[in-house]
């Protein structure tokens, strides 16, 4: 029975958990309330009526934008041509615009829109000041919001090389015409966000490395997160894009302030850092007698006398036999008597008219028609082209490769985190897609900064969005709306609860027979005046005149053994009767002799003073 009550306890619970998820959002409502008081929310409006404060950088910062003045101060637009490209889409005209986001407003946030389609869009900002990487970390975080979704298009950043042009513009603090000529082309040392196209969903980080011989770049791609990022991107949120790269040469990439992928910059980049110390002699040739062949056929092999290349590998089954009533000299198909020649035909012009042909109907109850021909067998004795076996070549030398020589460009980078100091930051993307919003940039060196900052700006969003999703009841009927089949499995849900709780939880007849049975089982206490009555009334009967002796003799017995029952049960009585704790044997003994008179009076007291007893 507890085991029953346990699953209706349980199903009970499982339905309860449903309109527990849906006042989820009320308690985050509750909770952005408590919140807004620190951020000087106006008490006489709506939780969600906020007000909302520019994030400000604290400590050390390289470069900080939020937008929220409306105004695109700092920024230059490229006025250039992309190369290699087709005159029509070359020129850098994608438009830009300074807007608030489209869902989940927070009045007084705004940021930088990607607006044009199938254009190619081009932006960059001085940094206040060109970040050396010697022995801080460095911290690139900015938001990202696909709007629209994305269908082809990318949304990373560029962190452009500090040249001396840059350094000529940082330091007398006017754009120049450097910045009107930012293009694909254009040298940068970190290449850093979300990009997709297709199916193929990425999260770049490319750092440009220098040779140190050559002199010349190289870019090094980061491994790929191990995470859904198809998710990420197409649910239309806000989301923080953090990229931390460290002294000691490792990175970690995060999204949302999770950490998405982390590795070292020697070894978890493609191509690696470090070139190897040897390689293949480009000028190395196979000798003309190199043996490469493994196995070669048998030389001292002969063909055996008896094995004949001309066999051929199908004979007729020289067993078959034809089947009796096989007609030989009816065709398999014959004219179809029912048919009959077009009215425009015209033998002149379409030749002698003959009738379709069809299966002749004397072939059907018959095992065949026409000629009779012995089916096809494998040959038993076919053993085709003879070769000879293969064996191990005694002059094998493998399989050849150039032999190696020292790598003349060989050098080991031992640090790779000292990368070409950088002196702006550049937007120079082609999409698909409009409405990409960017967000809150910040360029530090210390985390718990831009974690603040952040915490301003990305989950002062969080919040709102959250406080503004749907209960959880409007979840699942918008998500049963794209999945009719959903409803279903939303039925059966409900149903398994209650069809459990009727199952273990619904009275059976049995159980319904004990109660009644031990309600008949309850012995009623008789008192010492109905236990008179009941006497009296047995001496009456006895007094009658009996059938037969024997019955008689039997009365009598039964009369002695009542009286000597009667007065234990007087004397019992009178003795202990101010005793409330054995009132119980006193009533047993009472129906005991009250049972003496009939046949059955003896089983029925026995019965009685155990169910009393239990």
């Amino acid at each position: 029975m507890r085991f029953q009550w346990d699953w209706l306890c349980f199903s009970v619970m499982l339905l309860s958990s449903v309109s527990a998820e849906s006042e989820d959002s009320e308690v985050e409502v509750e909770d952005f309330d408590k919140n807004s008081e620190d951020t000087n929310v106006d008490q006489g409006r709506s939780s969600l009526e906020v007000l909302y404060k520019t994030p400000k950088p604290s400590g050390e910062v390289y470069f900080a934008e939020t937008f929220d003045d409306g105004m695109l101060s700092g920024w230059v637009l490229s006025q250039t041509k992309k190369e290699d490209t087709d005159e029509d889409i070359a020129k850098y005209d994608g438009r830009w615009e300074i807007e608030p986001l489209k869902e989940n407003t927070v009045p007084g946030d705004r940021g930088l829109v990607l607006k044009s389609v199938a254009k190619h869009h081009a932006i960059s900002a001085m940094l206040t000041q060109p970040f050396v990487f010697d022995s801080k970390p460095m911290i690139i975080q900015y938001e990202v919001n696909f709007q629209d979704g994305i269908d082809c298009g990318g949304a990373y950043v560029k962190l452009l090389s500090k040249s001396e042009d840059l350094n000529l513009v940082c330091s007398i603090g006017v754009p120049v015409e450097l910045q009107e000529y930012f293009y694909d082309k254009t040298s940068y040392t970190i290449m850093f966000g979300p990009d997709k196209c297709g199916e193929d969903y990425k999260l770049h980080f490319i750092f440009r490395h220098k040779h140190p011989k050559t002199g010349d770049y190289e870019e090094k791609h980061a491994k790929r997160p191990d995470v859904d990022l198809k998710k990420i991107y197409s649910d239309r949120k806000t989301h923080l894009y953090t990229l931390v790269l460290k002294p000691d040469d490792t990175f970690e990439m995060l999204i949302d302030q999770a950490v998405v992928s982390k590795g070292s910059l020697l070894e978890d980049v493609v191509p690696p850092v470090n070139p190897p110390k040897e390689i293949e002699d480009p000028d190395d040739k196979k000798p003309e007698d190199w043996d490469e062949r493994p196995k070669i056929p048998d030389p001292n092999a002969v063909k055996p006398d008896d094995w004949n290349e001309d066999d051929p590998p199908k004979i007729e089954d020289p067993d078959a036999v034809k089947p009796e009533g096989w007609l030989d000299d009816e065709p398999e198909y014959i004219p179809d008597p029912n048919a009959e020649k077009p009215d425009d035909w015209y033998e002149d012009m379409d030749g002698e008219w003959e009738a379709p042909q069809v299966p002749n109907p004397k072939c059907e109850t018959a095992p065949g028609c026409g000629t009779w021909v012995r089916p096809m067998m494998s040959n038993p004795n076919y053993k085709g082209k003879w070769k000879p076996p293969m064996i191990e070549n005694p002059n094998y030398q493998g399989i050849w490769s150039p032999q190696k020589i020292p790598n003349p460009d060989y050098f080991e980078d031992t640090h790779p985190f000292q990368m070409t100091p950088v002196g702006a930051i550049g937007l120079e993307l082609w999409s698909m897609t409009s409405d990409i919003y960017f967000d809150n940039f910040i360029i530090c060196s210390e985390k718990e900064v831009a974690d603040r900052w952040a915490a301003g700006g990305w989950g002062f969003k969080k919040l709102v969005a959250s406080a503004n999703e749907p209960g959880m009841f409007s979840q699942l009927v918008t998500a049963a709306e794209e999945r009719p089949w959903l409803w279903v499995l939303y039925i059966l849900t409900l149903a398994l609860p209650v069809g459990l709780g009727i199952l273990f939880c619904w009275p059976s007849k049995k159980m319904d027979e004990d109660v009644d049975y031990k309600k008949t089982d309850v012995v009623k206490p008789i008192t010492k005046g109905e236990l008179e009555q009941q006497t009296e009334g047995k001496d009456e009967e006895l007094e009658k005149p009996n059938e037969n002796a024997g019955e008689a003799e039997g009365g009598e017995r039964e009369d002695e053994d009542y009286e000597e029952g009667n007065e234990t049960a007087d004397g019992s009585q009178e003795e202990e009767g101010n005793k409330s704790n054995k009132s119980g044997s006193e009533d047993e003994m009472k129906e005991a002799d009250e049972s003496t008179g009939s046949g059955d009076g003896p089983t029925k007291s026995v019965r009685k003073r155990r169910v009393r007893k239990d």
